[in-house]
C-alpha cells in the first residue's frame, strides 16, 4: 500500500486497515506530501532516498521513503520490502478523474508497479465543498467518509484478483463522498476531458522587492466548463456514481495514415 499524501494521511490508514482482511499488508508511503507527482521518481542518480521504519497501530510492517509514490512502488517491485503481489494506492482525498489522472501520484504508483507485472488499484474519493472561498484543505476533508471508499475498494480488489485472465490490470477507482446507501450505483467509465473543477485563469503577480520575480495567482472555475458525458469518469463522480476505469498500457503507433514524418527523416540520409 502507498499513497501520494504522505504516511500520516487518514485515508491511507483507513484503507490499509481494511485491506488486512484480504492478506498481508505492507505500507510503503512517502514521508511527506507528493500530490501531483504522477509517475515521477525524482533525481535518484543524484540522491540517496532515506527509508525509515514507522508505526501505524494494527499494522505489522510500515515504511516511509523520502520520495514520491512511484519511487515507493519501484523500490517495492524490486523486492526491497519482500515479495509484492499487488499495489493498492490511496485513499486520495479528491477525485482523480479527467486530465488529473495524468498527474496523479496515486495513479502513478500503480502504473509504476505494472512495469514489473504487478497489478494495481488506485483509490480516490471526491471531496464535497472543495474550493469554497477561504476554505482550508483541512476544513474540506472534515467528515470525509473514508469507510465508504475503503469498502468499495475491497470489493473491487476482490473482483480484480479473480479476473486472472487480465494482463496486469490497473484500475482507477473514484468513489463519491457519501454513505454507500446514498450513492447512485457504479459505472465503467472512460477518461474524461476535464476534472470536476479546473483552473480557469492564471495571472502573474509581481514581487515588489524583485522586478524579475512573480507569484502565480490561480483562479478556479466553479463548475466544469462544459457538459460532461455520463460515461466519463468525471461525469459519473459528479452524479454520485462510483467510477471504475481500466487504464490501458502506453502503446506506440507505428504510423498515422497521413504524415510528413518519413520525408522529414529520410532527408537526413540524403546526400
Amino acid at each position: 500500500m502507498t499513497n501520494d499524501d504522505g504516511i500520516d494521511s487518514e485515508g491511507l490508514h483507513v484503507l490499509a486497515h481494511h485491506m488486512t482482511g484480504f492478506g498481508e499488508v505492507i505500507v510503503v508511503a512517502p514521508d511527506s506530501e507528493y500530490s501531483g507527482a504522477g509517475a515521477a521518481l525524482g533525481p535518484i542518480h543524484l540522491t540517496s532516498p532515506e527509508v525509515r521504519r514507522r508505526k501505524i497501530g494494527g499494522l505489522s510492517e510500515v515504511w516511509t521513503v523520502a520520495g514520491p509514490p512511484a519511487l515507493c512502488a519501484m523500490f517495492a517491485r524490486l523486492g526491497t520490502f519482500g515479495e509484492i503481489d499487488f499495489i493498492v494506492s490511496g485513499i486520495n482525498p479528491g477525485a482523480n478523474v479527467g486530465r488529473s489522472v495524468y498527474h496523479s501520484g496515486t495513479v502513478g504508483a500503480t502504473l509504476t508497479g505494472r512495469n514489473a507485472g504487478i497489478p494495481g488499484l488506485a483509490v480516490s474519493q471526491s471531496v464535497r465543498g472543495l474550493g469554497t472561498e477561504n476554505q482550508s484543505w483541512t476544513d474540506a476533508i472534515v467528515g470525509q467518509k473514508w469507510h465508504s471508499a475503503a469498502q468499495v475498494a475491497g470489493h473491487v480488489f476482490e473482483a480484480m484478483t479473480s479476473d486472472i485472465h487480465l494482463d496486469t490490470p490497473v484500475v482507477n477507482l473514484n468513489v463519491p463522498n457519501l454513505e454507500i446507501s446514498e450513492m447512485n450505483g457504479w459505472k465503467f467509465t472512460e477518461l474524461g476531458e476535464e476534472p470536476p473543477r479546473g483552473i480557469s485563469k492564471i495571472e502573474l503577480q509581481g514581487v515588489p522587492t524583485d522586478p524579475d520575480a512573480y507569484t502565480v495567482d490561480m483562479t478556479w472555475a466553479d463548475a466544469p466548463l462544459k457538459e460532461l458525458p455520463a460515461m466519463s469518469d468525471t461525469g459519473a463522480i459528479l452524479h454520485d456514481f462510483i467510477s471504475v476505469s481500466y487504464l490501458s498500457r502506453i502503446k506506440a503507433v507505428a504510423s498515422p495514415d497521413s504524415s510528413s514524418m518519413p520525408d522529414a527523416l529520410n532527408s537526413l540520409f540524403q546526400d
